[in-house]
């Protein structure tokens, strides 16, 4: 097979790369083994590879890395982020070379009676075009040799029901030509056939109080790639009205472009994902076990008809084709909601893949404050399931050599659950405090809505349930203390009727106060908890049972805090890094299950966490995660309190003024309000309660469900995994293809497509091989196992960067007004010796943002904030040094002022330091002689009180004359070149008799005109280019 060349190929890049035992000394490849060899340092790590022709050089310590590699230019990828339309050409193609189309139906037939070939159904890309009465999508597979169209008709503004046709005949492309030829010349006469736009699927169609609208993908980027198939983040959509082109939209008609309005601020291009050939709406056991089955059975199975339909978000606006299209899945994609980012774990040569999926479930959906707690239907907010599954990428599929179909030993997973606390509970948020009190709105003596939660959780993973709980338990005024005493009740109401091996294991434990105490290791106790629920549950491990043992996991754990974002995204990723040392343990890789912190791959763990907690925050709470793991590591405290602090603002002000809009836009794209004429308008509703609950006028007809037996006992049921069956060799399994059971091989080597290794999403995706400092392998002396717990000596010392020799020409006024700048006479210093042995160095940023007090003093030029230092005197308040006038800067100091851009405006601010000078300063002026007091009398303090240089201003004659043209200060005013500031001050003192309006006359001044320059631009934020 296929996968076994892979792993020669593999094995021999490895064998070539890592050096042998027998060689004493590990040198790079292809360079002479020099005499004197023996005599140096024998190295103790093999050498790391720097082949600058090949690949990207490694990024160096303390480089940040971007995990998702969703956002590469489209010239690196391997596929483009937008497709490619259909190619329109009346000759031959190779896919008309005879006796290949039969050779292919041949194999389609080979699948069974009632089943299709993902070859041709699976459709990847489409192009979309427009006559003057229809829409046509022409879809095509990925080896771009079969074809097949949907037709959809333009309707009228009051249509009902949409009118789709799907043409189930397969067409070759010059068929196709000639079909869209056809197409084209019978509708010359109202403009013929026309390319609206290229798309990579339907989302669905949605319809408001006008036209239906067709919802499509336009743009994707790869995030992952799950046993050869890879799985796409939406990065651009179009929402197109299936109307005719001459139809005009009703300008009375508001409510359907409020409606519109309203869906544009649900953001598709965030966190929403997509796959063409693999199920992401299930677990990987699930998929696992689902397709075993269906081997046992001697049948094939069909992903389209059992996707998980809580985590479909797009299920609304899929349905209405589900009514009328025979496979709707065939044009259309599921997408969940939540993240995903893949990332490699480089091991001496061997290659693990780590990848992360949370799926957001689409009951309940909303913002913080306004979706709390479960409602009767036994949904809760928040409800996300995290799966980390770690391969080894030994080989690409699911399957073992054999052929043994979805039996590849080189795959586990592990599943983990989040949700808030399952009692009837909310948080009023209108008025202005951060923390609104709880309110327990409905005591329920048998716990409904509780019970029908962990039945579903029985139903999705099984029994044990681990319920985490990190609630506070004491606090000054009572409120998630409250949540806490009712919770456990519920929990000890649910256990008396359960199993006693199926009983709910209830842990409560007050993170946050351990937090605060100096005395507690949270992570410490964390590790324990983990390790316990690791155990409770297990881990799912694929194999065939017989060479390969299988592992299931049966239960999960559900961690929940308040908001089930910070203290619980800390809490899932320590139970994350135990099951990852469990996975890696048993993939044959580690030797032990427990892997330290501060390693390569623990810091390549976290960083993902990172990522997938903020990205869980910012949907459920607007702001990224307030506390990190470098807060309860407590390591970083400076940085990571000022980065809190700054998200609690965001949080806040997300809770208090967006989340309204955004619930909104959850409760129109999830179908949860659909216009009715005569009912109230979405933005008329006082309240959502009644598009979430169940509807009280059916309360009497449903049956109630039993207080006692609340579980169902087929849920409790122990997940197995069964062998894989011994194939006959005379059965029908035995002799067919790999492509009736998994199409990977057309998606992830693309036959007869030339691409390369470093435009292929696994050679490109964020490794540990990044964060290793290349100069210290150069000697052997770095280990490069990701499991080796790093230290700061073991990093690369930051270079100085080699600054290129250039000629720089200045005016005759600049090199005197920068004469006293060190850098400049430092450099009219060597020329004049007829020196130039080093180049002039540029000026450092932490001398722009720590001006000391003789620079300010002495130094014409001045960052671009205001300075308002006290050395200056009063004649230069209005001029500089003895010339009288203010100079103007020239184009060197204002390129040396911009380097204050707006990123290091805010760096600065999160990272406030003060330097010596400015310490220095700041004691003379808290130690100066003249302490004003807050309170002046009246009375004139005795002559030896006052300061000599206010002596003139104390005694002058201005008190009992006024500021007469006679008088010092006005003398001062009035000498040459001050006239405009004069007549501005008298200006200023002048007050009209309605000061608030402005005139034109007003344009004129001064203050309006440099008002109307910071409109266009000349501010802060716009003088340079934000980094």
């Amino acid at each position: 097979m296929a996968d076994m060349a892979e792993t020669e190929l593999a094995s021999a890049m490895v064998t070539a790369a890592v050096v042998t035992a027998d060689d004493p000394a590990p040198r790079p490849l292809g360079s002479p083994q020099s005499a004197d060899s023996n005599d140096a340092a024998e190295p103790i790590f093999p050498l790391l590879q720097n082949n600058a022709d090949t690949g990207p050089e490694p990024l160096g310590a303390g480089a940040t890395v971007t995990s998702r590699a969703g956002g590469a230019v489209d010239n690196d990828e391997d596929e483009p982020a937008v497709a490619r339309p259909f190619h329109r050409t009346s000759s031959p193609d190779s896919a008309d070379r005879p006796g290949e189309y039969e050779d292919e139906q041949h194999i389609v037939g080979a699948v069974g009676v009632g089943s299709r070939s993902r070859l041709i159904h699976k459709m990847h890309k489409f192009s979309l075009y427009e006559t003057a009465s229809r829409f046509y999508i022409v879809g095509g597979d990925m080896t771009e040799k079969r074809y097949r169209i949907l037709k959809i008709d333009r309707t009228t503004d009051d249509a009902s029901e949409l009118s789709i046709t799907d043409d189930k005949t397969v067409y070759t492309q010059k068929d196709m030509n000639q079909l869209l030829d056809t197409i084209d010349d019978g509708n010359k006469g109202t403009g013929g056939l026309k390319l609206r736009c290229t798309t990579w699927g339907l989302l669905g169609f949605i319809k408001f109080t006008g036209p239906w609208y067709m919802l499509l993908i336009t743009k994707k980027s790869t995030v992952a790639m799950i046993g050869g198939h890879y799985v796409y983040q939406i990065d651009g959509t179009d929402l197109i009205p299936l109307t005719s082109p001459g139809f005009k939209t009703d300008q009375r008609n508001t409510e359907e472009s409020r409606f519109l309005g309203i869906l544009n601020n649900l953001d598709l291009t965030r966190s929403f994902y997509y796959s063409y050939s693999y199920d992401i709406t299930r677990t990987l056991q699930y998929n696992i076990t689902r397709e075993r089955d269906a081997l046992l059975k001697g049948q094939s199975c069909n992903v389209d008809d059992d996707f998980n339909s809580m985590f479909v978000w797009n299920n609304h606006l899929l349905a209405p084709a589900a009514k009328v299209l025979n496979a709707p899945y065939d044009w259309c994609r599921p997408i969940i909601h939540g993240y995903i980012d893949q990332a490699a774990l480089s091991i001496y040569g061997r290659t693990a893949h780590i990848t992360i999926i949370a799926r957001r479930s689409r009951y309940f959906a909303g913002a913080r404050f306004l979706k709390r707690g479960a409602n009767d239907l036994g949904y809760v907010a928040n409800d996300v399931e995290t799966e980390q599954i770690v391969s080894e990428a030994l080989t690409t599929s699911f399957h073992a050599p054999g052929p043994k179909f979805f039996a590849s030993p080189a795959y586990t997973s592990y599943v983990q659950h989040r949700g808030s606390i399952p009692l009837y509970w909310t948080q009023d948020n209108t008025g202005v405090t951060p923390k609104p009190p709880i309110e327990l709105n409905l005591v329920d003596p048998f716990y409904t809505a509780a019970a029908l939660h962990f039945d579903n959780l029985f139903e999705r993973y099984g029994a044990p349930i681990y319920a985490l709980n990190l609630v506070k338990a004491r606090e000054r005024t009572p409120r998630e203390s409250k949540l806490l005493e009712e919770y456990t009740r519920a929990i000890e109401y649910l256990n008396q009727f359960l199993p006693d091996q199926h009983k709910i294991i209830h842990r409560a434990w007050d993170m946050s106060r351990a937090a605060k105490s100096r005395d507690q290791d949270v992570i410490g106790t964390l590790e324990s908890i983990a390790e316990d629920v690791v155990t409770t549950t297990g881990f799912f491990h694929n194999g065939d049972g017989h060479t390969a043992p299988i592992r299931v996991q049966n239960g999960v754990a559900r961690t929940n805090c308040i908001d089930c974002l910070d203290r619980t995204n800390a809490a899932q990723f320590v139970i994350g890094k135990r099951a990852l040392g469990h996975q890696l343990h048993a993939l044959g890789i580690l030797e032990d299950t427990v892997i330290d912190y501060d390693t390569d791959a623990v810091n390549l763990f976290t960083h993902m966490y990172h990522d997938h907690g903020d990205t869980i925050a910012v949907q459920y709470g607007g702001s990224q995660l307030v506390n990190t793991m470098e807060t309860y590591r407590k390591i970083n405290q400076w940085t990571s309190h000022s980065r809190d602090m700054i998200e609690s603002f965001k949080r806040y002000y997300n809770n208090s003024f967006l989340d309204g809009q955004r619930q909104e836009a959850y409760n129109l794209f999830l179908g949860n309000y659909i216009f009715v004429q005569g009912q109230p308008m979405l933005w008329d509703l006082a309240t959502d309660y009644y598009l979430h609950h169940e509807d009280p006028r059916t309360w009497l007809e449903k049956r109630k469900r039993d207080y006692i037996h609340w579980f169902t006992p087929e849920f409790l049921k122990e997940r197995v995994l069964p062998p894989y069956p011994p194939v006959l060799g005379g059965s029908d399994a035995a002799h067919k293809p790999v492509s009736a059971y998994d199409d990977y091989w057309l998606e992830y080597y693309r036959p007869s497509t030339l691409s390369s290794f470093l435009k292929m999403f696994p050679y490109k995706m964020n490794s540990t091989i990044k964060y290793i400092p290349f100069k210290s392998t150069q000697d052997g002396r770095y280990d490069l196992s990701p499991f080796r717990v790093r230290s700061e000596l073991d990093q690369d010392a930051p270079e100085r960067k080699k600054v290129r020799k250039e000629v720089t020409i200045l005016a005759p006024q600049d090199l005197a007004r920068l004469s006293n700048d060190t850098d400049t006479t430092s450099i009219n210093s060597e020329k004049q010796n007829g020196t130039a042995s080093s180049p002039p160095r540029g000026i450092s940023l932490q001398r722009w943002l720590h001006l000391n007090s003789q620079d300010k003093a002495t130094n014409g030029l001045h960052g671009i904030m205001k300075d308002t230092g006290a050395n200056s005197t009063d004649g230069e308040a209005y001029g500089n040094g003895t010339n009288g006038y203010k100079s103007k800067p020239s184009a060197l100091e204002k390129s040396r002022a911009a380097q204050w851009t707006f990123k290091k405006v805010v760096h600065e601010s999160l990272n406030p330091t003060v330097s010596a000078a400015e310490t220095d300063d700041y004691a003379r002026y808290i130690s100066h002689p003249q302490n004003l007091p807050l309170v002046v009398s009246a009375e004139a303090p005795a002559a030896g009180e006052i300061e000599p240089e206010y002596q003139e201003y104390v005694s002058g004659s201005w008190q009992s004359e006024g500021l007469t043209a006679s008088s010092p200060i006005s003398n001062y005013v009035a000498k040459p070149g001050h006239e405009d500031d004069m007549a501005l001050y008298v200006e200023m003192l002048q007050i009209g008799d309605n000061p608030l309006t402005v005139t034109e006359e007003d344009a004129l001044k001064k203050r309006y005109k440099a008002y109307r320059k910071w409109l266009r631009g000349k501010s802060l934020f716009k003088q340079q280019p934000v980094d």
